[in-house]
């Protein structure tokens, strides 16, 4: 596992240049370091993020290299903790390494802490990304690699009874490289990332916590969620959780591939054929601005 480049807060100060960038308004301040001369400390990385002190955004990416794969991406929450993986997150990078002739490759190969994944960009008539599709690959179930702390006779754990702030939640769980609880509801979601996600996001049965989904089926072929993150609390918008929306909603039975995901920042498309095959997911990438600031 790739780990990540810390400094002191008494390190020298150094300015950086930066792209201000979202996949369905779940928003990063992404910029590329292709000889690791820049070390960041998680409070660097939290002023960063923070929407007043600082850019603000719900994580940030480096761009650094990969011996493995075209890039490698060092990503982490807006609280400067690492994370393995982020599915919105990604399709920025990808676009940002294209737009910017870092690699005009329409299909690459990145490498995050949860392993390396395949994109395949989408360009626009005026040479950019506007789309990314990327392969997510294999769920995990085994609650030891998600992890959770549960032991079922059988894999997946579907429709665990969580209980948090005296109310138990019909839980499933999974890893789409980062762990995830996803939890259908029949009442509106509007309020429950909210009110029930930092509970459920440091319950002890998550060793590593987790990110929560609260997800409504609107039809056989369309979901809409809500997300607490964990590491960055309620976004607009998750890949990897949109993802691991779909294919609960699928192992269950009540949605069928493809699978519209609709958040507050917009909608993704999942692909799963079940068991043992990979997920595909598409969506935007947006650039909104550049500039520079010292670290």
């Amino acid at each position: 596992m790739r780990t990540s480049v810390f400094q002191s807060d008494e390190q020298r100060a150094m300015k950086i240049q930066f792209q201000k960038m979202h996949g369905t308004l779940n928003d990063f301040v992404v910029f590329a370091d292709m000889d690791n001369s820049v070390a960041l400390s998680e409070s660097t990385v939290a002023r960063l993020c923070d929407r007043r002190a600082g850019i603000g955004a719900d994580g940030l990416i480096v761009v650094r290299p990969s011996a493995v794969a075209h890039f490698f991406m060092d990503y982490y929450n807006s609280d400067g903790s690492i994370a393995e993986m982020c599915g919105n997150g990604i399709r920025c990078l990808a676009k940002y390494v294209f737009d910017n002739d870092l690699l005009r490759e329409r299909e690459q190969h990145i490498e995050t802490r949860a392993g390396i994944k395949t994109v395949s960009l989408e360009v626009g008539d005026d040479g950019r990304v506007q789309c990314v599709q990327v392969d997510m690959g294999v769920p995990i179930f085994a609650t030891p690699k998600i992890p959770v702390l549960v032991s079922p006779e059988q894999e997946p754990v579907l429709n665990y009874p969580l209980e948090v702030q005296g109310r138990i939640f019909r839980s499933s769980f999974v890893s789409m490289g980062n762990p995830h609880c996803v939890i259908f509801v029949d009442e509106q979601i509007e309020s429950l990332p909210t009110v029930y996600g930092p509970a459920i996001e440091r319950h002890s049965l998550f060793p590593q916590k987790t990110n929560v989904e609260f997800v409504r089926i609107v039809s056989t072929g369309r979901l809409t969620m809500r997300v607490w993150e964990r590491g960055s609390g309620e976004t607009l918008s998750c890949g990897t959780g949109a993802c691991a929306a779909a294919v609960i909603g699928i192992l269950q039975h009540v949605v069928q591939t493809p699978v519209t995901v609709d958040l507050l920042g917009g909608t993704l498309e999942i692909q799963w054929n079940g068991p043992g095959s990979s997920v595909l997911m598409s969506g935007p990438a947006t650039r909104v601005y550049e500039g520079s600031i010292t670290l």
